[in-house]
């Protein structure tokens, strides 16, 4: 029999995958399978992988019930000091990542200690750091590009997994077996979880869905995981930003669902008075975060910088409002507590179909803006109406 009830409480987790779904196959079919091709896909991955990596960081923010509007500014003002440092210093390409990192890294820890230590609101911290840091940008590279980087930082962003089994030719095309292995592993990985996780929830007498659905489920992520690895292997295999983002999404999803720190995280979003008389330090938490936003920033700018091949002072413009959006629409509450990373992903891979699929159909900028801007407040109004429901 199934179990609707769990339907109702576990619609905000599964919802917005089906949406994903239901949002490639509208435009695989309006643009006549354009949208699957291999060549398509893969550079969905490698547009909207700046935008992907804000998320991840920006979803912990969310999470404490704040936004970060300095990232943006944050991406443009690392890539000018990466191209100072490998443009115009020639400095190791890997140290000089390293830098950027450390660099990102202090603008999250002077942001996180306004808003942890003196109580200024997130929102006007940030909106100040979008003003200094885009400035700085500005003043670093005179109001001009500065390029090109050296081959190894461009292939961050623009290089591919080689493949040492050589592949097999299929009518021309290269089949990358390594990418179909990788596939094939990460299938495995997600069925033996799900396994270990209804075991766990079984033996905890939690509410579980019926064989069947639960089977299905597992059946259907891993043949999108497969599938996604047929596409990869019939262009270049996999791009190293996709190892990136595959290694953060691992990352930062143990840390929030398997971890002490996670858990004092969302427990400062759903309230912070209550967290803080239980003992959670809650400055240290905000300012961990915020210095954590600042790392995850400066790494989206060096692969933007790297996919660019030039840093320019107009890098990082509205990247902020784009890693919201990809928080909210994959599920994450305006107030803070509620929230995975999985769902920013699938948030933000949800706004990458609908601008890909417009471009290819050649709807014009102004509407790609307008219509995701509804999506996005569609997003916050389910929010706000399921959490309504819920509380009667």
């Amino acid at each position: 029999m199934i179990n609707f009830n769990f339907f109702k409480k576990n619609f905000r987790q599964y919802g917005m995958v089906l949406a994903l779904v239901a949002a490639m196959i509208l435009f695989g079919v309006l643009t006549d399978g354009v949208l699957f091709k291999p060549v398509n896909l893969t550079n969905l991955v490698l547009q909207n992988s700046y935008v992907l990596i804000l998320a991840v960081g920006m979803m912990l923010c969310i999470l404490t019930g704040n936004i970060d509007l300095s990232v943006g500014s944050v991406v443009a003002f690392v890539g000018a000091i990466s191209a100072l440092m490998m443009v115009d210093s020639s400095l190791n390409p890997f140290l000089a990542m390293f830098l950027s990192l450390l660099v990102g890294g202090a603008i999250g820890a002077w942001q996180g200690f306004w808003i942890a230590f003196v109580n200024i609101p997130a929102f006007i911290v940030t909106l100040s750091g979008m003003l200094v840091f885009r400035g700085l940008a500005q003043v670093i590279l005179r109001g001009q590009s500065k390029g090109p980087y050296p081959r190894v930082f461009q292939s961050l962003s623009s290089g591919y997994i080689a493949d040492p089994l050589g592949g097999i030719n299929l009518g021309g095309t290269n089949l990358h077996i390594l990418t179909l292995i990788i596939g094939a592993v990460i299938a495995v990985f997600i069925i033996v979880g799900e396994i270990r996780k209804r075991a766990k929830q079984k033996k905890y007498n939690f509410e579980v869905i019926s064989p069947g659905l639960w089977l299905a489920k597992v059946v259907f992520f891993a043949a999108v995981i497969m599938a996604f690895s047929v596409v990869f292997a019939l262009y270049r295999g996999i791009p190293n930003i996709l190892i990136l983002l595959g290694v953060l999404i691992v990352a930062y999803h143990f840390i929030t669902a398997h971890t002490i720190q996670g858990r004092h995280i969302y427990a400062l979003g759903g309230n912070a008075k209550a967290a803080k008389l239980t003992g959670i330090k809650t400055e240290q938490v905000m300012f961990w975060v915020y210095t954590n936003m600042g790392i995850i920033a400066s790494l989206a700018g060096m692969v933007f910088a790297a996919r660019l091949n030039v840093a320019t002072p107009k890098a990082g413009q509205n990247f902020e409002l784009d890693a919201i959006a990809a928080c909210y629409i994959g599920g994450a509450s305006t107030t803070g507590g509620i929230g995975t990373i999985i769902g920013a992903i699938v948030g933000g891979l949800f706004m990458g179909v609908l601008n890909n699929g417009m471009s290819i159909l050649g709807v014009s900028i102004d509407w790609q803006q307008a219509i995701k801007g509804l999506v996005l407040l569609a997003a916050v109004a389910f929010d706000l109406y399921s959490k309504k429901r819920s509380s009667h």
